[in-house]
């Protein structure tokens, strides 16, 4: 599903004033890509900014050296996002994951471009889609458009935006959804010299304390249905107060609880509001997991997926086991 990029380069082009953002609650891949872009397009003398919803995740500081990422403040960016000629939209998944940019794009009609690889809905809310499902990573998508375009070596921070993008999409090149050219693009940026240790070490090896006592209270209060195949944990403000861990501290858990031997499916439920949980799912490769999320309201992958449920906590987790394992049992049974 390689993407023509000739009629959305001279979209690019066309436009000066240039909004890059990405999904509430950053990962590698959204913040790898705006890194990645923003260079991009600095370079070429547009005027472009980064706004995201949420706060810059600490271990990604080597992708800010320039205080480049900002946070939306409806004081400080309104009068600027009203003269936005074109909004891109990178790893968004959902445009409800904008939040309430999604709401500035639409009140001033800035036409948006989405580059993404997540499957989306039929009726796409976007100007411009550009998905390709099949890639790894947004980095990937990105990176492909790049490297058409510079004729000479790309700056050193376009490949650290990239390979943290597909390193971080494909659990450091682990995952299912790691391919070849996955490979042969983090062989691209080693050799034009990124600090590949480094930034593993930055992403992966870096938490806080409070993150490490959370981590360690949910591990040791763990729900195991189906025989074991599904975990499940539930992260509530109580908790998270308990630990002074706060939300971006909870990203990447569903993956740890994946690798228990014998669990096929993990899943966090974790209680952002009194009446709204943020529901993670990931799968080993064995039961499908992204259509359970769909149902719920939310998408992504087939192995990796999440949804926003509304509902107080106790129906929220009914609501999502009953899902979850209904699914997990329809499959066996196909089987």
């Amino acid at each position: 599903m390689t993407i023509n990029w000739t009629k959305y380069h001279s979209v690019i082009m066309d436009a000066q004033r240039i909004l890059l953002t990405t999904h509430e609650n950053p990962d590698g891949d959204g913040l790898g890509c705006e890194t990645a872009f923003y260079e991009y397009l600095s370079g070429m003398g547009k005027e472009c900014r980064i706004i995201n919803v949420s706060p810059f995740p600490v271990e990604y500081d080597f992708l800010n050296p320039d205080n480049r990422f900002e946070i939306y403040d409806k004081e400080k960016h309104t009068k600027w996002l009203s003269g936005v000629d074109i909004a891109i939209i990178l790893d968004i998944g959902d445009y409800k994951r904008m939040d309430v940019l999604w709401n500035i794009v639409t009140k001033y009609n800035i036409p948006t471009m989405n580059i993404d690889h997540h499957p989306h809905l039929n009726h796409s809310p976007f100007t411009y889609d550009l998905v390709n499902i099949k890639a790894a990573a947004t980095g990937e998508i990105i990176y492909d458009y790049l490297k058409n375009q510079y004729q000479v070596k790309m700056p050193i921070i376009i490949y650290d935006g990239i390979y943290t993008a597909i390193m971080t999409d494909t659990g450091s090149f682990r995952h299912n959804n790691t391919t070849v050219k996955c490979h042969e693009i983090a062989i691209d940026c080693i050799q034009n010299g990124i600090d590949y240790t480094g930034i593993y070490q930055k992403v992966y090896e870096s938490h806080s304390r409070n993150r490490m006592e959370l981590l360690g209270k949910i591990l040791a209060n763990l729900h195991y249905e189906n025989n074991g195949e599904l975990a499940w944990f539930v992260i509530d403000q109580d908790l998270l107060q308990s630990t002074q861990a706060n939300k971006e501290d909870v990203d990447g858990f569903t993956d740890i609880v994946r690798t228990i031997r014998g669990v096929e499916v993990a899943v966090m439920i974790f209680q952002n509001e009194e009446n709204f949980c943020r529901v993670n799912f990931r799968s080993k490769g064995k039961y499908v997991i992204g259509h359970t999320a769909r149902s719920l309201g939310g998408g992504g992958h087939d192995m990796a997926a999440g949804a926003v449920v509304e509902g107080k906590l106790n129906e929220v987790i009914e609501k999502v086991l009953a899902a979850t394992m209904e699914s997990m049992d329809s499959q066996k049974n196909s089987k």
